[in-house]
């Protein structure tokens, strides 16, 4: 390990002793961080370890119950991102804030000075995009742009503030290997320039490639300060979570059963001008096999979730079979009772009701499906809540849920505890379709580690899995087979032992020639 004091220059930016307190809980205690000019350093840690609050009070969205913040050596007070932007400090969120029916120069514009013209603003973001290697057309709308253009936007529009340092919160969760790679060259050419980042990523391997060092956080406090490139993905992950984390096995799961899910040729139009439509999509899910479905945000995942889940029926009747019952007309509750689990992507307010208890949300979730399990009475009216409540505890034990109390409300779990709550949730009931959008999402190694390793486990117990990711690592890890949904479209299915990394990267970006993939999966199989 490295002192944060060992580089012999002086810092951009250091916080000293910095804490947030949010009542008697310390979101961040005592944190002691430097940044040196021309430096791309790493904020590390597992979900709830305190990156988000000391990251917002960097860029002046909370401010510090106690210690200090000193920029260029001179304490600051940084009151509002207003503020934090007029002394350099720019940050891309990871939910990017954009108008879909506007410009690409009319977003831009709503950060900048008002007294700026339009044109101007468009012609500046024009020639810096080029400049940094991130090509944007300031007059097409918003709404037409891939996920990877609309982070260049992010981007492109904190750069023109001409920013001392750049904070950046998991870039490249919505990117393809191509796009990181055009984002990683962009990133040293801004340290080459003198400037600094501040990179938040779950993806170490990502951290070893292009950072200088890392801060690692656990429980608020500073673990560590190291040269990533002198750690390893494991020794990196035990500083965040304070032991190993357990691999991920995915053996042999057998010879496939039969058919549990298949969709036959199905099509949705969009329900809103800026949803995708799916166009004749086919896959079928055998007993013991985990199919991934990989893509780049905004290419139909959603939408095809939606569809297989049952929240919008589709016209055909017989384009989707459950266990060789048509349900294309089927709403959620009904899939539910055939054996059908789902996990959405989104954790509040799609998967759960942030006011609400565990048990509650729990309940809600599985009252008509586990009617005989949770609801007493002639007409089921009456909740036995013994019953709830012990399903819940049992979740919780299984999928590791840390929480604050027996039964506390899902919006005071982190993003990771209540991601393997939701998780746990679907598995407890052995389904036997599971479909998982972004299983985990925005989630730190070890909740990531125990998510995959049931899915797996699920599989092998002879369930059929569909788990839709853009995180591609994770694909490789839990997949018996990989399709590629671009524009709506979903490639065949292809055995995950004979896709290479390019190869998923191009399917990812639209290109589906038939010979082209041969020769790679060619080489791919050479390679194993």
């Amino acid at each position: 390990m490295v002192s944060s004091q060992d580089q012999g220059e002086p810092s951009l930016l250091s916080v000293r002793g910095l804490t947030k307190l949010f009542g008697t809980f310390a979101a961040c205690d005592g944190i002691d961080l430097d940044i040196a000019p021309g430096e791309i350093h790493a904020l590390l840690g597992e979900n709830g370890a305190g990156k988000s609050t000391l990251v917002k009070m960097l860029f002046g969205v909370l401010q510090p119950s106690s210690g200090q913040i000193l920029w260029q050596g001179k304490p600051v007070s940084i009151s509002s991102p207003g503020q934090a932007r007029d002394l350099g400090i720019g940050m891309v969120f990871q939910h990017f804030s954009l108008f879909e029916a506007l410009t690409v120069g009319e977003n831009i514009a709503l950060s900048l000075d008002p007294k700026i013209s339009l044109s101007k603003i468009s012609e500046e973001a024009a020639s810096l995009s080029k400049a940094y290697g991130l090509p944007l057309d300031p007059k097409m709308h918003v709404a037409d742009l891939s996920v990877g253009e609309r982070q260049r936007i992010e981007i492109v529009r904190a750069l023109l503030q001409n920013p001392k340092l750049i904070i950046l919160d998991e870039p490249t969760s919505v990117l393809t290997p191509q796009e990181a790679d055009r984002l990683f060259e962009t990133l040293f050419k801004l340290k080459a320039e003198g400037r600094s980042v501040l990179y938040i990523s779950h993806r170490l391997d990502e951290v070893q490639r292009i950072c200088d060092r890392a801060t690692v956080l656990r429980h608020g406090k500073v673990t560590g300060v190291c040269d990533p490139r002198q750690e390893t993905p494991a020794s990196l992950a035990r500083m965040m979570v304070g032991s190993d984390v357990a691999a991920v096995h995915r053996e042999d799961l057998g010879t496939p059963g039969e058919v549990l899910l298949d969709v036959k040729s199905m099509s949705f139009a969009p329900r809103t001008p800026f949803a995708v439509s799916l166009k004749n999509v086919s896959m079928s899910v055998r007993a013991g096999e985990v199919l991934a479905i990989a893509g780049v945000a905004g290419n139909g995942q959603g939408e095809l979730f939606d569809v297989l889940s049952g929240e919008y029926p589709v016209a055909d009747h017989d384009a989707i079979k459950i266990r060789g019952t048509s349900v294309g007309r089927t709403r959620i509750n009904g899939r539910r009772l055939l054996g059908a689990g789902f996990v959405p992507e989104e954790r509040h307010g799609h998967a759960a009701v942030s006011q609400m208890s565990l048990s509650d949300n729990l309940l809600l979730a599985r009252a008509h499906s586990d009617r005989k399990a949770f609801l007493a009475g002639g007409l089921g009216k009456v909740i036995r809540h013994g019953a709830v409540k012990a399903a819940t505890a049992r979740i919780c034990q299984v999928m590791d849920v840390r929480k604050s109390g027996e039964d506390p409300t899902a919006g005071s779990l982190s993003g990771g505890n209540l991601q393997k709550f939701i998780v746990g949730r679907e598995l407890d009931r052995q389904p036997s379709v599971l479909v998982v959008n972004q299983p985990t999402w925005g989630v730190d190694a070890g909740a990531a580690s125990r998510i995959r390793q049931a899915l797996i486990d699920l599989a092998k117990s002879g369930s059929a899995v569909v788990v839709i990711s853009q995180d591609l690592d994770e694909i490789f890890e839990v997949a018996t087979s990989i399709a590629v949904i671009s524009e709506g479209r979903l490639s065949d299915a292809y055995p995950a032992g004979t896709l290479s990394l390019e190869r998923i990267g191009l399917l990812m970006g639209g290109i589906h020639d038939s010979t082209q993939h041969a020769s790679h999966a060619g080489e791919a199989a050479d390679a194993h």
